[in-house]
């Protein structure tokens, strides 16, 4: 079964996704009737089971992968990793796509009883309607759509399906950078802005812990003796905060401070806890030097300050090749009835540690929503129809080389 022209496409696309709006509408409320916290893995493995079945009916093959148990006894529940290979060779302009989305919420059991799925109007509420199970089943709505209509040319379509996005991935990191080798785009299943735009630049973020060491000394008595953390530490916070303002979409916040133990020691170890955030990789480099170079220069004299980067989740950058992504994107959005805007977020995402492996994304490609994390979260579904056939014809295009040429 061949494909129809790109034009017709499009209006078939639209038409198909309108069909299963009734659908798309009965697996929402299944889905959000699902506790799938981060820390509720059986939750997390029911909408596994759920995705997979979807996935497997329409020719993916579907590897499941389990995760040991994490930091503290944390156990996440499962992945999905599924491909489907096209018929169009990467020798001949087949592209390698890959569709993110993730199953958990941050929400405790408990909540899908407590407040359980509704529908007034065209606004659908409940836990995680919008971030991300209207993402994630636009994208599998998507994927039914291609398959039916017979759209093969691509090299492979690859949907991951992760179950700690919500925490930063502990467990799925490596398993989400590992499939992104190779990949030619990628496409962030997460809901678009309220006003909707798609993501087209998410901010890294890079925690750092700074150990300052001094010695301790009897407050009372020999005070000249001691060298204080606490004052270092005091210091450090000024210096660290006065960074903002250095840069362009560049934040340092100094989160925690910890001295000490007794009132009457000088203190003689303080920690402290910073969180940066940036838009690009070389401005995380300039304020971790930055932040070496102010720990080089303690102000209490005796003391000393260790610096350690403790994660790094990388920028999602606006680059070339994601502005030349998002220009197929709005000509996919005008063939189907949609104009489209980008939007920069200091949000991070799974869509972040794809781009760190060096393949260009979009997210945002879910249908309008916004509230997220929050009891007000909110899924517009009229816009349900017109964002799933844009992403379904945006894989379409991106899958032929000669589309996007």
């Amino acid at each position: 079964m061949s494909a129809p022209p790109r034009r017709q496409l499009a209006a078939e696309l639209l038409d198909g996704a309108r069909s299963r709006q009734a659908r798309y509408l009965h697996d929402l409320e299944e889905l959000v009737s699902i506790d799938s916290g981060s820390y509720t893995p059986h939750g997390v493995n029911r909408i596994a089971d759920w995705v997979q079945n979807r996935l497997t009916a329409i020719g993916f093959a579907v590897e499941r992968v389990s995760f040991p148990p994490g930091r503290q006894g944390f156990q996440a529940g499962d992945a999905l990793v599924a491909r489907k290979k096209g018929a169009l060779a990467q020798s001949d302009g087949g592209r390698r796509i890959l569709l993110a989305g993730h199953m958990d919420t941050v929400f405790e059991e408990g909540t899908a009883a407590a407040r359980p799925y509704s529908l007034t109007g065209s606004i659908a509420s409940g836990p995680g309607v919008s971030d991300d199970k209207g993402g994630l089943l636009a994208g599998l709505t998507a994927l039914e759509l291609l398959h039916d209509h017979g759209v093969d040319t691509y090299d492979e379509l690859v949907l991951i399906a992760t179950p700690d996005e919500e925490i930063g991935s502990p467990a799925s990191r490596k398993l989400i950078e590992e499939t992104a080798c190779g990949m030619h785009y990628g496409l962030g299943l997460e809901c678009a802005r309220e006003n909707g735009d798609l993501v087209i630049a998410r901010k890294g973020v890079a925690d750092f812990r700074l150990t300052v060491t001094g010695r301790a000394a009897h407050a009372g008595i020999e005070p000249e003796r001691g060298a204080n953390a606490a004052l270092t530490a005091a210091h450090l916070v000024v210096r660290l905060q006065a960074l903002n303002g250095h840069w362009d979409d560049v934040t340092v916040n100094v989160g925690v401070v910890r001295a000490g133990t007794r009132a009457n020691i000088v203190c003689p170890e303080a920690e402290l806890r910073i969180e940066v955030r940036a838009a690009t990789t070389a401005d995380v480099r300039r304020v971790t030097q930055a932040i070496q170079e102010i720990a080089d220069d303690p102000a209490v004299p005796g003391t000393t300050v260790e610096v350690e980067q403790l994660d790094l989740c990388p920028p999602m950058e606006d680059t070339p090749a994601s502005r030349r992504m998002l220009d197929n994107a709005r000509r996919a959005a005008s063939s189907v009835g949609v104009s489209l805007g980008a939007a920069a977020t200091g949000g991070v995402g799974d869509a972040n540690l794809i781009a760190g492996m060096g393949v260009p994304i979009l997210d945002g490609l879910g249908p309008i929503g916004g509230a997220d994390h929050s009891p007000q979260e909110w899924l517009d579904v009229s816009s349900v129809p017109h964002r799933i056939a844009l992403l379904a014809d945006l894989v379409a295009a991106l899958g032929d080389a000669r589309n996007t040429a």
